[in-house]
This record gives structure tokens, sequence and C-alpha cells, in this order.
């Protein structure tokens, strides 16, 4: 008997925190849902600052509407998050609010691996091709390929190049530069790279005074053991200055002029 009553004692206590915990839980809620936003908070996942929290609130102003003075739970933040994640320097954002009355924005953005000035403005690529445009608040230093550029943007575009060739050139263009990082002894003595009206890449040099057609961006290691045979075999013996230009673009070739 004695066994019985305990039982029914536990359940009874039992029940009775069940239920002290779903009126603390309704009465969280209820004061939840009538706090307001207070402000926003930007966090970044990445080391980058093309976009800033003034910028987001700029994003947001126009593209979304009014959220500070608004209650927690009536924030959209699906709304949010796909409003800022078309925006050029932006990959990925996470919106959600917290008891203290924020917005919080985790921001990842776009990592660029090249600069491309085209005429009078410029842009940027990532690893994937994908174009985007300068930002005023923030540069970071990558190389930097200037002249007949190949793709046939505008200034302000944003996406992917427009045609398979286009597209075809771009990635050539990544796989160059990411050659030149992991090497990284290109990525340190080639200070630009400028593309001629007739396509050809010249790589110029930290020191020295030769300039390297380089072609094409295909076929990048060939080309550079090229350029070091170059370095290793015939400026030791021709001396710095003596060719003007270095050709390195036909296969098993080295053709210099003066």
């Amino acid at each position: 008997m004695k066994t019985k009553v305990r039982i029914l004692v536990s359940v009874a206590v039992l029940a009775a925190l069940v239920a002290l915990c779903a009126l603390i839980h309704a009465g969280t809620a209820r004061e939840r849902q009538l706090r307001t936003c207070e402000g926003i908070r930007v966090e970044y996942a990445d080391g980058y600052r093309f976009v800033s929290e003034q910028d987001i609130k700029d994003y947001l102003d126009k593209y979304y509407g009014a959220y500070i003075g608004q209650r927690l739970d009536s924030i959209g933040l699906h709304k949010v998050e796909a409003t800022l994640d078309v925006q050029s320097a932006i990959l990925k954002s996470e919106a959600y609010v917290t008891d203290d009355g924020m917005l919080n924005i985790r921001l990842t953005q776009r990592e660029p691996v090249i600069r491309f000035q085209k005429g009078g403005y410029g842009f940027y690529a990532d690893c994937n091709g994908f174009i985007f445009p300068l930002q005023e608040n923030y540069t970071t230093p990558v190389p930097v390929m200037d002249g007949a550029i190949p793709i046939r943007s505008t200034e302000g575009y944003k996406g992917a190049p427009e045609t398979q060739a286009e597209l075809d050139w771009m990635k050539g263009v990544i796989s160059l530069v990411d050659y030149m990082d992991k090497s990284r002894i290109w990525a340190e003595n080639i200070v630009q790279m400028h593309v001629e009206e007739n396509g050809d890449i010249v790589m110029i040099p930290r020191e020295g005074k030769e300039r390297f057609i380089f072609g094409s961006p295909y076929g990048a290691k060939d080309k550079f053991d090229r350029m070091s045979d170059y370095y290793r075999y015939i400026l030791p013996e021709k001396g710095e200055g003596y060719y003007k230009t270095v050709n390195v673009k036909y296969d098993k070739q080295i053709v210099c002029k003066k």
C-alpha cells in the first residue's frame, strides 16, 4: 500500500512540474511575442568587409521594409535572407532574432580570386567564375588583369559570364591564378597581367624589363616551366635587359626578341 502511495505522490509531483514548466514556457512565449526589434547586429563568417553594417541596413530599408519596432515574431527571416542573398558580394546570409531585441545577420561573402580592370571600371570574379562589381568600402589584394578582357560585362554586372566561350576563358584564368597562388614564387613575382587585342596574356614580372607573352590562359604549368627555363639558362648567358619579349605560348619553344 505504501508503495502505491509513493507512486501516486511521485506522479502528482511530476505532473505539477510539467504544468509549471508549461506555464513558464507560455509566459515566456507571450513575453517574447510582445518584444519588438530594437536594432540589427551583423556578424561576419569570413575576413572580408565588402559589405558594411550600414549597407545591410540600407538593403533592408530599401528592399525589405520596416523591421525596427516590429514584433520579433513578425519579422520574415526567410525574406530578410532572400533580400540580402541577391546582393552581389554576399554569398549567403543567415538571419535570426534574439531575446535582446536584435535582428542578427551572419554573412558569408564571396571570395574574389582575381580582379579585372576593363576600361574605366573593374570587377571581381570568385573561384566559380561569378562576376561581381568592385566595392566602395573595401578592396582585397588579389591578382589584377587588365587590357582587352574578353568578357562582355557592363559596369555593375553580377553573375556568370554570358557565353560558353567567356565561361571557358574565365575558368582558364582562374586555373592560371590558382597555379600561381600555389606556386607562390609566381604569385610574388608577377605584378601584372595584361590582355592584348589579339587575346594574348602578357605577364609583367616584378624585376627585369622582359615581357612574357603567355598566350591563352590554358596550359599554365608548361608555360611557367618555360619561363623558369628562361631565367635558368637564357638570362644568365645574355644578361638582364638583353631581350624585350619572351614568348612562351608555343609548346616546347621559347622565342626571344630584342
